[in-house]
């Protein structure tokens, strides 16, 4: 599967045929605001889906979550004449996830997430139910919803959809306030609920699959990032670039491996710093010796995970799922396809990955700094140490972070609790790993902008030398900005500010207009 995650910033508006988004084009509405349409094909397919459903109630078909009730209120039934009321009550009574809301990205990414799953035509959910929320998307109007205790479905899409029923809150101006009013202000109308659809809108891998997507295009963007930053390590710490050579990672045979020496060499090309430092040491330690192993095991892990979470944001992740057979007739299917063990087990492996280059970035950035490891460079790269503390610091927060991501990286799909008096044993638990992988990822963003600081300032040390004229881009870019530490100062702004560039791409992008793309 084709890698897709350098797009995104660029596209403004994303039409929805058969729900089989790209990740650029996903986080091109979830992230960055792209606006939302539908084709004629999708609705079509939404449309006749719904009138098969009709025709199954109108013959008196026993289905679950439509003429029953819901987990183990499946033995009750349930008239037609009360499936409103069905469905409301599910949205009322599920909404009771708690703590820290969503932000707008995740709660945006959840709402096309709740489009794409039930738009596939499979859910028997109405055309006008999902045009309420792309209307919503492309004004700007984000529900509130708690983001905490969920065990993969339910409590937090339930918040989400009592904003479209008008009886939940939706942000403005920053707070969240009561919804039918802002919804009467746009000129739209609060749903009234039919048959299945509080069911649709709540169940499933749609809050799973939507914050792993997020976790996904973040992850794959910083594995770039750590790739640049290796380079910059091993120009700091004048290493041997005889362990790059590309028949010892041919022999390893892992294609992520390979591709990370292949990375390095290029970004490397030029450097004076390397020449003149190729041949000084037999080996170095095992941190740059082995950094493409290490980079290409965090890589793979990464691929595996897009290959995974792509295919689940392609699926239907319902239940019961609506099929037709023939032209007049079909069969509503009661299934397991809500089940987030897929996107859970992967999200816990991108977290595995973070852990991974974690170590090694905080690895670099200590041996930098610590004049026991640096090869002659002063204690904490500063001109004066004693009465400047330089960089001494900004181990420990690297130090501290690699411990948190260390805990976020313990899997949580291998457990299990079960709920709705045994009805659903077991649990995925893979919210919280969608979770876990977007917060462990980021922690690594705010590592790898920690070791390109303190890259910059030991290469600065090395003058006259050069760095390679690739590299040497990547710091001219960032010294604009940036200045060399002489004398202690306040450090906090230049980490956020290298940060923001590693978030956003900008110096992946001014090494690869010079290298060309880099592999993955």
């Amino acid at each position: 599967m084709e890698l897709s995650f350098k797009q995104a910033r660029t596209i403004q508006t994303v039409t929805i045929t058969d729900c089989m988004l790209s990740l650029d084009e996903f986080i091109a509405v979830a992230k960055f605001g792209a606006k939302v349409e539908f084709s004629e094909e999708m609705k079509a397919a939404v449309r006749a889906n719904r009138e098969l459903l009709e025709h199954f109630l109108k013959e008196g078909r026993i289905i679950y979550g439509v003429t029953t009730g819901f987990g183990e209120n499946v033995r009750y039934t349930i008239s037609p004449s009360d499936a409103t009321a069905l469905q409301e009550n599910i949205i009322r009574t599920h909404s009771v996830a708690v703590g820290e809301p969503l932000t707008r990205v995740q709660a945006r990414a959840v709402m096309l997430m709740t489009i794409l799953n039930a738009g596939k035509g499979h859910s028997g959910i109405r055309i006008e139910t999902l045009e309420l929320i792309r209307q919503m998307l492309n004004l700007e109007l984000i529900p509130y919803a708690p983001g905490e205790g969920s065990v993969g479905y339910l409590g937090v899409e339930a918040h989400l959809a009592m904003a479209y029923i008008g009886e939940g809150k939706i942000y403005e101006d920053g707070k969240p306030v009561p919804a039918l009013g802002v919804l009467e202000k746009h000129g739209l109308a609060p749903l009234k609920l039919s048959y299945k659809e509080g069911l649709t809108m709540t169940n499933g891998t749609i809050t799973v699959t939507a914050l792993g997507l997020l976790a996904l295009y973040e992850a794959l963007t910083t594995m770039q990032n750590m790739e640049l930053g290796g380079g910059l390590c091993y120009e700091a710490l004048r290493a041997t670039t005889k362990a790059l050579d590309p028949r010892i990672h041919q022999a390893k045979r892992h294609e992520e491996q390979i591709t990370s020496a292949s990375n390095l060499r290029r970004m490397l090309e030029g450097s004076q710093i390397c020449e003149k430092y190729r041949d000084v040491k037999v080996q170095d330690a095992y941190v740059l010796r082995s950094m493409a192993h290490l980079h290409g095991a965090a890589k793979k892990l990464v691929k595996e995970a897009y290959e995974v979470i792509m295919n689940e944001m392609h699926s239907i992740s319902d239940n019961p799922e609506i099929f037709a057979e023939g032209e007049d007739d079909g069969v509503a299917l009661m299934c397991g396809n809500f089940d987030g063990s897929f996107v859970g087990s992967h999200a816990d492996m991108i977290a595995m990955a973070c852990a991974i280059a974690a170590n090694v970035m905080e690895r670099c950035t200590d041996r930098m700094v610590n004049r026991n490891l640096n090869d002659g460079l002063p204690a904490f790269l500063v001109s004066n140490p004693g009465l400047n503390s330089g960089l001494m610091i900004t181990q420990y927060t690297a130090a501290g972070l690699v411990d948190e991501i260390r805990h976020l990286a313990v899997p949580v799909t291998i457990d299990n609790v079960s709920t709705c008096a045994n009805q659903e044993d077991p649990v995925s638990m893979a919210y919280y790993a969608s979770k876990k992988a977007g917060q462990a990822v980021r922690k690594l963003q705010y590592i790898t902008a920690i070791e390109i600081y303190v890259a910059l300032q030991a290469m600065d040390f090395l003058r006259p030398l050069e760095p390679s004229p690739a590299l040497g881009k990547v710091r001219d870019f960032i010294r604009e900005k940036v200045p060399f530490v002489d004398n202690d100062r306040f450090l906090y702004p230049d980490i956020e500010y290298i940060f923001n560039l590693v978030q956003d791409g900008t110096l992946v992008d001014i090494l690869e207009k010079e290298i060309g793309a880099l592999e993955f």
